[in-house]
């Protein structure tokens, strides 16, 4: 199988996409960054390993890149986010190149002992071979480990008492800055303009109070319902420390059980939250 150079240099020299969104060597040893490829005398910086945490989609809906033919590097769970970036029309099919990573993993972080983990988003992944893809690449498997900690902690919420739940949500609310960075990150928050920034009505406080953090976080959250395909990138980088995952990952989990619906696996299938049918559970509406 090419490696990820040689299939970039073919991406620019038949003429597939005007540009191309991958991945590079960062400043930082070991660590990569998301590089935008222009012509294939720049494909020689790309890379492609256990390092590549970051979920590329998020750039298919920036402005700059709208009317452009995009060849994009993709993990199972970014493509995921390219699959859902169709269903909800923000993105058209033969617009997009996909260069699928069959993946193994990629590492929790860069540094220390968990350089040596594999990122929790990746233990109970089921796209390990890309689902949705115009060619494939593989990553090598650096035989990372690890243990989903975060199902234990979902368990244990489960175990709790709404006020429990409640008081638990509000402690780590308390730590937002408003730095909307998980809003930044996240490959499915493509309003031009988001709620958050409105302000005739306001609808969420700009300032950093507990009533704003809490009407901020639960409103995003809300937002995610049904969409979220769980690439973790909102928690991986909020300056915080608030397990947003526990949030997102529990609504996938409902999504699911209740709906039989499972985000970003088909282009074709109705999106959850915009279709009703009248065989819907409604057990939980009190």
């Amino acid at each position: 199988m090419a490696d990820i150079i040689s299939i970039a240099r073919g991406v620019f020299e038949n003429k597939k996409a005007d540009i191309l969104i991958g991945y590079t060597k960062a400043t930082s040893e070991g660590r990569t960054r998301p590089v935008i490829v222009r012509s294939a005398d720049e494909v020689q910086n790309l890379v492609l390993n256990s390092s590549c945490l970051n979920n590329l989609a998020t750039y298919l809906t920036r402005k700059e890149n709208k009317g452009k033919k995009v060849a994009i590097v993709a993990k199972g769970c970014d493509i995921k986010s390219i699959v859902q970036l169709i269903a909800e029309s923000q993105i058209k099919r033969e617009n997009v190149y996909i260069i699928g990573v069959k993946c193994n993993g990629v590492k929790r972080s860069f540094e220390g002992e968990d350089s040596k983990k594999i990122a929790e988003k990746c233990l109970n992944c089921n796209v390990r071979t890309p689902h949705l893809a115009d060619e494939t690449v593989d990553m090598s498997d650096e035989g990372l480990t690890g243990k989903d900690e975060k199902a234990e902690l979902i368990e244990k919420l489960d175990s709790m008492s709404a006020e429990e739940r409640f008081a638990f949500w509000e402690e780590q609310f308390e730590k937002c800055i408003k730095c909307y960075a998980c809003r930044q990150a996240c490959p499915l928050c493509y309003c031009e303009r988001c709620i958050a920034d409105k302000s005739m009505p306001r609808w969420v406080e700009s300032s950093p109070t507990k009533r704003g953090n809490f009407a901020w976080n639960i409103v995003r959250a809300f937002h995610l319902s049904g969409r979220c395909i769980g690439c973790n990138e909102c928690e991986r980088v909020c300056p915080a420390g608030i397990p947003l995952s526990l949030l997102n990952r529990k609504m996938v989990m409902v999504a699911k059980s209740e709906f039989g619906y499972e985000s970003g696996m088909s282009a074709d299938a109705p999106t959850l939250i915009g279709t009703y049918d009248l065989k819907d559970k409604e057990e939980f509406i009190k």
